[in-house]
């Protein structure tokens, strides 16, 4: 952070007393910072307060300042914003593009990177309103830290409260300091499992989660990469700023993979998909009227197999979830299904299998040792498998 020059805004809630605390970590990490505060602010914190933490004038009014535009000056001065505590009030503001005052005029004018960070009543942050307007600001590429569930200025226990000044500090910091790797690469992810229907009731499917899938599309975009995720059905909210593509069945997911293959960097084939489908798929719900029922299973496409068949300078990236004899399959399937790198993981283990937010992995490349990652939180595996994709395109 030594000499960025960071403006910190601030609204009017109760949390306001930790933009104090917040700003002067800046000031100690080497920052410029200046402070920007609405009159809702400060009736909570004096901008005298700011003043003695940051050396510099705090911009109050848009008519009180020595410049003929300080809005202007201080969105020209900027490196970074800091909105803090992010009122329901100011988000929606900035989600519409309202400017009524210093502080959201300031912020209107704004090109630098903007992080809010929300603090309301819990009721307030769950409404549909509040989730649009946040969902606008990720939409225009606004970093959002969401509140944290704990004790609220009414007295009771919700999710709301503002996180600490040095979780906020850490937050901006791991992302200000992110390489952008994956600048101009197209990333293509498939994610989630597949549904192969019985009856117009019933499916096939699996316990995948998509938890892999999307933690790489995260990384991927985070990282600065034009991210294409392919998902089927998951409890998931895609992330922002990645264009998606819902699926149900592998013939979808098959169809969706190749229509944007061709144009891709990195692809990867994390999604989980049915091997097999109901060769007739009952027109009517199946009546349990025997003891036994039998289904005639017909073979689904081979889509990784596809992808390494017509591959032609994409890196491909594989998964081989597995529950014995992890390391014998999975080089089996990489050199089947002409990838380039595969990823190998127990899934019989519950702690890193489906559905779990921890993962383990081997992974396998044609001209390498198999690597073992340890165990790894998925976020953190995701960029562990993109650094040794865009190190294997390095090498072509």
């Amino acid at each position: 952070m030594k000499e960025k020059h960071v403006a910190i805004y601030i609204s009017g809630g109760i949390a306001a007393y930790k933009a104090a605390i917040l700003a002067r970590l800046f000031v100690k990490q080497g920052a410029k910072v200046k402070v920007a505060m609405t009159k809702a602010a400060q009736a909570f914190v004096t901008p005298l307060t700011f003043k003695g933490l940051t050396h510099q004038e705090v911009y109050t009014d848009l008519f009180e300042n020595d410049s003929p535009v300080p809005h202007i000056e201080l969105a020209d001065w900027t490196d970074l914003a800091v909105v803090v505590p992010a009122t329901a009030n100011v988000i929606a503001k900035m989600a519409n593009g309202i400017a009524d005052d210093f502080v959201t005029t300031a912020l209107l004018a704004t090109a630098a990177p903007k992080y809010v960070v929300p603090a309301m009543n819990d009721k307030m942050w769950s409404d549909p309103a509040t989730k649009r307007n946040i969902a606008r600001l990720q939409d225009d590429g606004v970093a959002i830290l969401e509140p944290v569930t704990g004790l609220l200025a009414e007295g009771y226990t919700g999710k709301g409260r503002m996180p600490d000044p040095e979780a906020i500090y850490a937050w901006i910091a791991e992302i200000e300091n992110i390489e952008q790797d994956l600048k101009g690469k197209k990333v293509l992810i498939s994610a989630g499992g597949t549904r192969e229907a019985i009856d117009p009731v019933r499916y096939i499917a699996n316990r995948s989660s998509g938890k892999m899938g999307y933690a790489l599309a995260k990384r991927a975009l985070v990282r600065g990469a034009e991210v294409i995720l392919v998902t089927g059905p998951t409890k998931l909210t895609p992330p922002a700023g990645v264009t998606t593509y819902e699926v149900q069945t592998t013939a979808e997911l098959e169809k969706a993979m190749l229509t944007h293959y061709a144009d891709q960097d990195i692809v990867i084939m994390a999604a989980a998909v049915a091997d097999y489908r109901v060769k007739t798929v009952a027109e009517q719900k199946i009546k349990k009227n025997a003891e036994t029922w039998q289904l005639e299973l017909v073979k689904n496409p081979d889509i990784l197999k596809r992808l390494g068949e017509l591959k032609r300078d994409q890196i491909l990236v594989g998964f081989a979830a597995e529950t014995t004899d992890l390391l014998h399959y999975a080089t089996k399937k990489l050199q089947q299904k002409n990838a380039d790198l595969l990823v190998a993981n127990d899934v019989s283990r519950k702690d890193i299998g489906f559905g779990a937010d921890d993962n383990e992995a081997w992974l396998l490349t044609r001209k390498n040792a198999p690597k073992a990652t340890g165990k790894l939180k998925k976020t953190q595996l995701a960029d562990l498998i993109l650094s040794f994709a865009l190190q294997l395109r390095g090498e072509y």
